[in-house]
């Protein structure tokens, strides 16, 4: 048995930050020798404390790891992969970024200083990722009895936005729940929840590669709910946390390990409300059973049909224990509650078109009246299906209509209605139509951006399918759709370029019908390596001469010589050119004021686009910021218990009675401040993330004499 000791350097946490400011998050990435010895690593740069470690490691072997406290306690071993199959989908961008390494679950260790790890068997390799994530306040609120439950949005728990890779991907629909436990001590307090979140998110993005915080929503086990992956919590946002079934499914996991330790109340009824209003979003019965097909994991093979529960555990779709054995023995109790949640329900509604007519079906939770209605493209209502059952079941026969594209809603009572098109006859000729690529230009260089290319399409009736990638002169260099029997409608297929060389190349798309139509379409693509990682600095900045973040740094990379623009864009329009020159390779940084031709540029969100153009290709990438000159307003209220009321969120800082009281503010409106007793004078002085400060001030009237008159 092998072991390396960790030792973390003790350097200080942080540098200055602004007045009221919480310490940047931070993740060290440390390669622990292996060998029959023991080792002790000191890391070049590392913050002093740790609170969440991730360990990968190559091997055919396994890696346990202990962690000592800051009380210098060391705790008991762990395997540093308990849960193994959360991850991306074969095939994505982000599934290969770390190839070849075994990853580790993120272990929430709380507040230490050492790490030791051991290996057992064949490792080559070991690497540790020491993520610090401090605790910071969130609003809470208990959670209501309504269908959408509270949800903590990204920007109160603290999410970088800054280092996500890729943009979201969606699914046409969601069609299950995968429950989930994150694995890490149980015993951590309110206020460090959202560090435990935040932390993961550091290390799915910078430990294991990942576009994002694989999860969609995050639960701890005081009941609050967080929102998960970027792109929308009411949208099919595609996760990373059940490899070869995350499109389709939504991704929930409880903050803790829950095998011999049963999950609380509290996170058992938000789980209960989260998947009652989420599928209750898709129309999906939380009691039932579908067949879904696998996309490939270490448990089933690419394309085995698989039957799962609409709420379902990890280790439904792959080999691990997670969600835990006291979490996974009740998710059926849990599925039977989400199901009684928000009643009345629609739930599988369905429309087939057969010639001219057109068959809508749905379920209800129980047996009320219901309404199909049809509208044309100006919303005029043209035909209408109405009955009293818990099954929906109408025929609409459109032969006097015009052909064209029709909408329809089936609606029942109070429950949720469902929504659609379709198109009536004049059937669309056979076409393979909208081809684009999205971005027309890759730079597949393994920094996170434009990597890959989307080409998305539409069919117009189904036909068989070849989607390949030629060469200037119709060689074809890559398949990445071989001859499927595809149906209508929208579909898209991942051109990644890791494997060609720089130049101009055509996605080709050949189709044939039933009938024997052939049919053939294509999409330019460029690949071009010149241009490296684009960043700005910081996300919002403020440039109103304060001193504060009033200038924006972009950073990018050439790898050539090249023409090179940079252009601020607003909406799309044209804004101002900090750069339009000839550039020599290597790293490249560029600092603007915020200044137009007109003058500063107003507050509001923007884009910094960077064009860099070569003797044989041209690329492009866009990073968005925020411009911010206005200060946070802020005074105080009248009375006791002491109050304040704020424009927009900000960090707080409130000196009463000569004592500081910091507190983080995540939305605009009144704030109590955590202070008892009597209040003799105040100052609070508000900082929003751009830098911008205002000041208020409060001081109690002297105490009336005795005997005064009035």
């Amino acid at each position: 048995m092998h072991r390396a000791l960790v030792l973390l350097a003790t350097a200080a946490l942080a540098a200055a930050f602004a007045p009221a400011a919480f310490p940047a998050p931070a993740v060290s990435e440390v390669e622990v020798a292996a060998g029959p010895e023991p080792r002790t690593v000191t890391p070049d740069a590392a913050p002093k404390w740790f609170t969440l470690v991730g360990i990968h490691w190559r091997g055919t072997g396994s890696v346990q790891l202990r962690t000592r406290s800051l009380a210098g306690r060391w705790s008991l071993w762990h395997a540093a992969a308990p849960e193994a199959g959360d991850g991306p989908d074969a095939g994505s961008s982000e599934a290969g970024r770390r190839r070849g390494w075994r990853l580790g679950s993120p272990w929430w260790v709380g507040p230490s200083d050492r790490l030791e790890t051991r290996t057992r068997g064949s490792v080559t390799r070991v690497r540790a990722y020491l993520v610090w994530s401090s605790q910071r306040g969130v609003p809470y609120r208990a959670p209501a009895a309504t269908t959408a439950p509270p949800i903590v949005p990204r920007l109160a728990w603290g999410a970088s936005e800054s280092i996500r890779r890729g943009p979201p991907t969606y699914a046409p629909a969601v069609r299950f729940a995968v429950v989930h436990h994150t694995a890490g001590r149980n015993d951590y307090t309110r206020a460090q929840a959202a560090a435990v979140v935040r932390a993961i998110q550091l290390y799915h993005v910078q430990g294991n590669g990942w576009n994002d915080i694989g999860y969609n929503f995050l639960v701890d086990r005081f009941g609050t709910i967080y929102e998960g992956r970027y792109g929308g919590d009411e949208r099919n946002v595609v996760g990373a946390h059940a490899l070869g079934f995350n499109t389709g499914s939504v991704g929930i996991a409880l903050l803790g390990t829950y095998g011999s330790a049963a999950p609380p109340k509290a996170a058992q009824d938000a789980l209960a409300r989260l998947l009652a209003w989420r599928l209750d979003l898709a129309h999906v019965d939380p009691t039932s059973i579908s067949t879904v097909i696998s996309g490939g994991s270490e448990r089933y093979a690419r394309g085995i049909p698989v039957l799962l529960r609409s709420v379902s555990g990890h280790r439904d779709t792959g080999f691990t224990e997670c969600p835990g054995e006291q979490l996974y023995a009740r998710l059926g109790a849990l599925a039977a509650s989400a199901n009684a949640i928000g009643l009345p329900k629609l739930y599988e509604p369905r429309v087939e078109t057969s010639g001219r007519v057109t068959r809508f079906r749905g379920r209800l939770s129980s047996s009320l009246p219901w309404v199909v209605a049809v509208t044309d493209a100006d919303g005029a209502e043209v035909a209408r299906g109405t009955g009293t059952s818990s099954a929906i079941d109408w025929s609409w026969n459109a032969a006097s209509v015009t052909p064209g594209r029709y909408a329809w809603t089936m609606s029942a009572g109070a429950a949720g209605p469902a929504t659609g098109s379709l198109r009536v006859g004049g059937a669309e000729a056979p076409a393979i139509a909208d081809v684009a690529a999205e971005p027309e230009a890759i730079t597949p260089n393994g920094d996170g951006q434009a990597d890959t290319s989307t080409v998305s399409y539409r069919l117009t009736v189904p036909m068989n399918l070849t989607v390949t990638v030629t060469d200037s002169i119709g060689g074809a260099l890559a398949t990445l759709v071989d001859r499927v029997w595809t149906q209508p409608g929208t579909h898209s297929v991942v051109v990644d370029g890791t494997a060609l060389s720089d130049g101009s190349y055509s996605v080709v798309l050949a189709g044939r019908t039933a009938a024997g139509a052939e049919l053939r379409q294509s999409v330019p693509l460029t690949v071009s390596r010149t241009l490296g990682l684009v960043a700005v600095s910081p996300s919002v900045f403020s440039p109103n001469g304060d001193g504060r973040r009033d200038v924006l740094r972009v950073t990018f990379s050439l790898t050539a010589a090249a023409d090179v623009r940079v252009r601020i864009l607003r909406d799309g329009r044209w804004v101002a050119t900090p750069l339009s020159s000839s550039l020599l390779p290597g790293l490249q940084r560029l600092t603007w004021d915020g200044m137009r031709a007109n003058g500063a540029v107003r507050d509001g969100t923007y884009s910094a686009v960077v064009e860099a153009e070569d003797e044989s290709s041209r690329s492009s990438f866009a990073v968005a910021f925020t411009s911010d000159t206005t200060p946070p307003a802020v005074r105080f209220l009248k009375g006791l218990p002491l109050r304040l009321r704020i424009s927009e969120p900000a960090a707080l800082t409130v000196r009463v009675n000569g004592t500081t009281v910091r507190q983080k503010v995540s939305r605009a409106g009144v704030v109590r401040v955590r202070w008892r007793g009597s209040v003799r004078r105040a100052q609070a002085v508000a900082w929003d993330e751009a830098g911008n400060r205002d000041v208020a001030a409060f001081r109690a009237p002297p105490p009336r004499r005795a005997g005064a008159r009035e």
